[in-house]
């Protein structure tokens, strides 16, 4: 019996040893799948990217939330262990995200913010307290990804690069401990790879003609897809839209039992332009709640509707307090102020004036035109102007007319962008007005250089995309 008793010890040793050696080996594979952050990133972007396809179906074949949520659940489901908010909506998402994490973060939260797309570097999305994901964290998650991804792709299942860079998101912020998680969509809402999440309390932003190739031709099919965020029981706060939309999200809402407030509406809501010297033109914002009480606040971003914007960042917050989140108004306003965004009316070079901002459909670039009429002088203004073939090409051409005293269409390096030519006749076709091409961004900015005076003004928008490439190629950068 000893000795039987002694055999099964030794088999069980061996066994342990055995099991022991198999999960030391799939380890080593795990941490040997990518040695470098170049081999990580080279496999991330081989993924399939519809950020960069030029013809792409909005179905649930392509945008799959099972397959994120097969994916999350493969990595332990992190999005089920932090608490966050989601906002969606067509312009002034990441404006809204960042204003909010601001505010929280000000107040002492540990706060991680998803955002897309990037203007410069894809490090942008993914944000804890202000800091950008390290490279190092990125190849350690991506370790960490890469079994299951290539698991799922056995089953000819295999995610995409969307979905899981935003599983990245929601890993980062579970290893980072965040006390609260800022998410904005990417693409719609109803199938975007981030509503998996159930939120503390659903943002949605001004609705506008946007991916109506994707979407719907119609304000009320877009609204249709961005209110396909709300979730059961979930507040919802919203901003002044079109009545095509607002019907929509008021349905979904009455539908799902989720209380909806509108800035203006449901909360006491109001905005005003003003100019003083100390803080030059600028937009104060009054919001009133029986929970908060904002008065005369100055809005840190240039714009009418960033003061949009920053009313439903400052609704958000106040569903946040309801749900017990301790706020202090005066530290919000703190934080508030040192919002600061990429590429969103930007000057990047002050000789001559150069201006970027990621205008990307016609209500964004009707904005940003009445954004630069009311904060910046100038003599006359050069619009360099390149889009994708999936936004509404003729409604931000229509409004550029309004701004510009020249236009430059070039295009951008995504293998979606529409050819400058294509630009130039529509344009002329819709207002009949002159116009250069240029194939090249860098050339385009020289044929600029070469005509503006001091008091002039170089403004380059239609993408984050030319944006991104405006910013690595001319700014002005401070000495080290």
């Amino acid at each position: 019996m000893t000795t039987t008793k002694r055999l099964s010890r030794t088999t069980q040793s061996k066994a342990k040893k055995t099991t022991s050696s198999v999960a030391v080996e799939k380890i080593k594979r795990t941490v040997s799948a990518f040695r470098t952050y170049e081999q990580a990133m080279k496999y991330l972007f081989d993924r399939t990217d519809y950020e960069r396809q030029e013809r792409l179906r909005y179905n649930i074949t392509t945008f799959n939330l099972d397959r994120m949520n097969n994916l999350l659940k493969g990595l332990g489901n992190p999005h089920k262990k932090i608490r966050c908010v989601h906002i969606a909506g067509t312009k002034g998402k990441g404006s809204t995200a960042t204003m909010l994490a601001k505010m929280l973060e000000a107040n002492g939260y540990k706060v991680g913010l998803y955002t897309s797309p990037h203007v410069t570097t894809l490090h942008e999305r993914i944000v804890v307290n202000s800091e950008m994901i390290s490279k190092k964290a990125m190849l350690d998650l991506l370790n960490r990804v890469y079994p299951v991804v290539e698991k799922m792709a056995e089953r000819q299942d295999t995610p995409t690069f969307f979905e899981i860079f935003t599983a990245l998101a929601f890993l980062h912020f579970v290893e980072e401990k965040v006390d609260i998680a800022v998410i904005e969509t990417g693409l719609g809402g109803r199938l975007d790879s981030t509503n998996v999440i159930t939120p503390e309390v659903v943002g949605i932003t001004s609705i506008s003609l946007d991916h109506m190739n994707l979407l719907g031709p119609t304000i009320d099919c877009i609204a249709r897809e961005k209110a396909g965020v709300i979730k059961e029981g979930i507040p919802v706060v919203t901003v002044p839209q079109d009545p095509l939309a607002v019907r929509v999200i008021k349905k979904q809402a009455q539908a799902l039992k989720a209380p909806l407030c509108v800035t203006g509406k449901d909360i006491d809501f109001s905005y005003r332009f003003e100019s003083s010297r100390e803080h030059g033109p600028h937009n104060r914002i009054c919001l009133t709640t029986p929970y908060s009480r904002f008065e005369h606040l100055r809005v840190p971003l240039p714009g009418e509707h960033q003061a949009i914007n920053c009313g439903l960042a400052l609704a958000m917050l106040d569903q946040l307090k309801q749900r017990g989140f301790q706020v202090d108004d005066s530290k919000a306003v703190e934080g508030l102020s040192k919002v600061s965004l990429i590429g969103r009316m930007e000057m990047i070079c002050n000789d001559p004036r150069i201006l970027v901002d990621a205008a990307h459909n016609a209500a964004s670039i009707r904005a940003l035109i009445q954004a630069i009429g009311q904060h910046i002088p100038y003599d006359s203004m050069i619009i360099i102007f390149g889009c994708n073939n999936d936004k509404d090409v003729r409604g931000m051409l229509t409004q550029l007319q309004y701004g510009a005293d020249k236009v430059i269409f070039t295009r951008s390096n995504s293998p979606k962008a529409v050819y400058p030519q294509e630009l130039a006749d529509l344009y002329t076709e819709i207002c009949g007005k002159m116009c250069q091409t240029a194939m090249s961004l860098r050339e385009a900015v020289r044929i600029a250089r070469s005509v503006v005076t001091r008091e002039d003004l170089i403004c380059i928008t239609g993408s984050f995309y030319l944006v991104g490439q405006a910013k690595e190629q001319i700014e002005t950068r401070p000495p080290a």
